[in-house]
């Protein structure tokens, strides 16, 4: 017998159209469940992540702009997710009739703000430091990448980045994922970015996660806290428009701020809500 139900929402982030960008589940909850709930119901969403938010109608009222945010995938709990806290503010700020101009987000990753804006949503987040790797030799196989110019990892989200030539070859990748899914690595690699320099945007990406049951990630805003500081370094500039170039599609606008934080800015777009019973 069901016992419980929740308000729930599909919230396609980093796009201006309906199903585009980069669906997020996001949950709204009264007070704090357990993992294994939350687990359950990002499992049945089966979005690349389901946002978990504790907000009350008094948080509401007085603007209470600490709440407590959580994210899982399918198959794990995540510390940092861009598309799904985009997701959250969206709802917050539209239907739940927050009036406050910005949410600090208390997360597993630190506070992570929202902010309204007329561009759609600012995401202020820490910038990841980056050390230049190899990429492992099976892993570029897999993914069909005969050659790159440079591999960066990410020392906080562990997320290998690839810069290849052309844009042709990001679109054009098909990477076997049942077969990245069988290797190992020396380094503890969380998704993989391939990125080169675009025609029509300052850089191009594709995100690919198969371990965490991401095969493809739409759009995603964590891997930018490493393209951000990468491309930044690169090209000796702070502000870029970045495009990520999965089926859906994305647009993102890129800050680099002075105390090792970064600017996400994008839009969102409510497609669903509804209650889950669990």
């Amino acid at each position: 017998m069901r016992k419980n139900k929740l308000p729930m929402y599909i919230v396609d982030s980093f796009t201006n159209i309906s199903f585009g960008g980069n669906p997020a589940g996001v949950c709204i909850l009264k007070e704090k469940i357990d993992d294994e709930s939350m687990a359950l119901i990002a499992r049945e969403i089966n979005l690349s992540e389901t946002a978990f938010l504790v907000v009350t109608e008094e948080d509401i009222k007085n603007k209470n702009n600490k709440l407590s945010l959580r994210w899982f995938t399918p198959k794990v709990e995540v510390s940092m997710c861009g598309h799904g806290t985009l997701a959250t503010a969206k709802v917050l700020f539209e239907d739940l009739g927050f009036e406050g101009e910005e949410i600090h987000f208390s997360t597993q990753s630190g506070v992570l703000v929202a902010k309204k804006d007329k561009d759609g949503i600012i995401l202020d987040f820490p910038m990841d430091e980056y050390e230049t790797v190899e990429a492992p030799k099976e892993l570029l196989k897999a993914m069909g990448i005969n050659s790159y110019k440079e591999a960066v990892y990410g020392k906080n989200t562990k997320k290998l980045v690839i810069e290849v030539e052309k844009e042709e070859e990001i679109i054009n990748l098909k990477p076997n994922f049942e077969g990245m899914k069988n290797l190992s690595f020396a380094l503890d690699i969380k998704g993989i970015g391939v990125t080169t320099e675009g025609e029509k945007y300052d850089f191009v990406t594709r995100y690919f996660n198969p371990w965490a049951g991401i095969n493809e990630d739409p759009v995603t805003g964590t891997v930018h806290t490493i393209l951000g500081r990468y491309w930044g370094d690169k090209l000796g500039r702070k502000e870029f428009r970045a495009y990520q170039a999965s089926e859906r599609g994305g647009e993102i606008v890129i800050k680099l701020l002075q105390n090792g934080r970064m600017e996400m800015i994008g839009e969102g777009v409510i497609v669903l809500k509804g209650e889950i019973f669990y």
